[in-house]
């Protein structure tokens, strides 16, 4: 899962990058709702966590504007803002969930399943050839058993499988799942490409991950 997380504290952001990372999220942290706003105009995310009270542009200016785009994208309210007229406010606005600070790192996820659920649960096996993706247990498996994989492995098969036969290119690997601000070098894209592709072969998979110089990966089925 990609969140967008915009949440001025930079304390309390450096905190929620941890929890949600260590719960297989991959995350792109802002610090004011202009940057918010351009990311998520941007980026490919699965939900977004926006704070009320922020530089430049407030949560509820910023989404108000997504959602006058046609952004559908599940957003949780994440704020100080506790009063009853403040939820009203921000539900009315297009938000999925409030959650009023302080919070309960355990609800804040809970929330975050909730509002997700619906676009998780659609598809949570996905298949090409003989292998298949447990979205839900990030399981791999073919016709050798089932192999775990981590978080980025997951989601670097998954953007495979659900474009087959069709070149991803590194960059987009990068953008999607490394986020924009990564000071990850290119080559890591390789490096995870290789891991699945072992994993591949030790499933027995009818499938290959092909490279194309310069321009990057696809998933074919073997001739």
């Amino acid at each position: 899962m990609r969140i967008l997380l915009a949440e001025d504290e930079k304390a309390l952001s450096r905190v929620l990058v941890k929890l949600f990372e260590k719960n297989s999220c991959s995350v792109d942290a802002v610090y004011n709702g202009t940057d918010a706003l351009e990311y998520l105009k941007a980026g490919n995310y699965d939900v977004a966590v926006l704070d009320i009270m922020m530089p430049k542009m407030d949560g509820i200016s910023v989404l108000k504007q997504i959602r006058a785009n046609g952004n559908n994208i599940p957003v949780l309210i994440l704020t100080a803002k506790s009063e009853t007229d403040d939820k009203v406010l921000g539900l009315d606005s297009g938000a999925n969930y409030y959650l009023t600070k302080p919070f309960d790192s355990k609800e804040l996820l809970a929330a975050i399943r909730a509002i997700t659920r619906t676009k998780t649960e659609v598809d949570s096996v996905i298949s090409f050839g003989n292998i298949n993706l447990n979205r839900a247990t990030f399981e791999l498996s073919g016709p050798n058993g089932s192999l775990k994989l981590t978080n980025k492995e997951f989601q670097i098969i998954e953007i495979l499988i659900t474009n087959p036969n069709h070149i991803i290119s590194t960059e987009k690997f990068m953008e999607k799942i490394w986020g924009f601000d990564t000071e990850a070098d290119i080559s890591v894209v390789w490096v995870y490409i290789s891991y699945l592709r072992k994993k591949l072969t030790a499933l027995d998979a009818d499938l290959l991950i092909k490279a194309s110089r310069n321009a990057g990966y696809s998933l074919e089925k073997k001739v």
